[in-house]
């Protein structure tokens, strides 16, 4: 449920706790097996690795808490970034036109996974991996499996660095955590937060308190979906380039970084600011690992440890309290 308490308190919750302890004792041991790896450049480097798929998290992040999932994620925002792209580089609209283009046809794909799991309603697991399906076919007829090259600096203005010291940091790793902060903020201190705790407690009981479940549903359903248009976004600037197979596995990536951070995917409790933990978690693993000279299977290999345990932890505090 939603934490309570002061507004400071209420932007987190007592599942950030446990992920940001394993984050420093992740930070801890590679700090010990490698010298690069405290530098604040490589810190740098690994929100830029991370910029995507914490992005699309946020919006996973909504979705979960109301105990839905998004397996269609990663495909809308491939779409999402085909179209702007596409767009952009052939001239059919200016550069600003073709960004809020692209990004609203995420936001529409959102819609519609939002109208087909309240209004017929259908599970949330089939809806999206329909939608992932339809949104990876689109993708690849519309842009002919051609990677967009040439993009005006509009698209990839976000991938620019300005230097904080001696490190270099993106305009797009500062993007994402503005949009972490303020969902923190939105969860934690309206009223349209509580509800979407309320709802993913449990949605009937929410219906008779008066909250309009559907409708909640279906906003936060689009809203992600205009999240995973920023995430498009972010990928163009970070690659300048439109690539027709991006996100082949970020809906995945996306899930491993909420759980990680936290949140049920039982619905109704955690943190989106555990999420950015839980993101910052797999980045950090990754490139210890990867510093290490571990092969990148071995990397997955943890990654998926990982998440069994946090699964798990949370099945057990849930019998706990209940």
């Amino acid at each position: 449920m939603a934490p309570p308490g002061r507004p400071w308190q209420r932007l987190v919750s007592g599942s950030t706790v446990g992920p940001f302890l394993a984050l420093v004792i992740a930070c801890a041991f590679f700090a010990t097996q490698s010298d690069r790896f405290l530098r604040s450049g490589n810190f740098s480097l690994v929100i830029q690795q991370v910029m995507v798929v914490g992005t699309l998290a946020i919006g996973q992040t909504l979705i979960i808490l109301t105990a839905g999932i998004d397996l269609s994620n990663g495909a809308i925002m491939a779409l999402g970034n085909i179209v702007m792209a596409r767009l952009a580089a052939s001239g059919a609209l200016p550069p600003v036109a073709a960004i809020v283009v692209g990004i609203a046809v995420c936001a529409s794909f959102g819609l519609a996974n939002g109208l087909l799991v309240t209004s017929i309603p259908l599970p949330p697991f089939i809806v999206t991996l329909g939608m992932l399906n339809i949104a990876f076919a689109l993708t690849h007829i519309y842009s002919n499996e051609e990677t967009v090259t040439h993009l005006p600096d509009a698209l990839t203005a976000l991938g620019n660095t300005f230097r904080i010291g001696a490190t270099d940091v993106t305009y797009g790793s500062i993007v994402m955590i503005a949009l972490f902060l303020l969902f923190a903020y939105v969860l934690g201190q309206t009223a349209w937060g509580r509800h979407v705790y309320a709802t993913g407690n449990n949605r009937e009981a929410a219906r008779l308190t008066g909250i309009p479940t559907r409708r909640l549903l279906v906003g936060v359903y689009t809203v992600a979906g205009t999240i995973y248009g920023i995430a498009a976004l972010l990928f163009v600037a970070r690659t300048g380039v439109g690539d027709p197979r991006a996100g082949q596995t970020d809906n995945l990536d996306s899930i491993t970084a909420v759980v990680l951070g936290g949140t049920s995917l039982f619905g109704g409790r955690g943190a989106v600011l555990g999420t950015l933990i839980g993101a910052l978690i797999v980045g950090i693993f990754r490139n210890g690992l990867q510093l290490m000279g571990v092969p990148s299977i071995y990397q997955i290999l943890i990654t998926g440890i990982l998440v069994i345990l946090a699964v798990t932890v949370d099945q057990i505090s849930r019998r706990r309290a209940s």
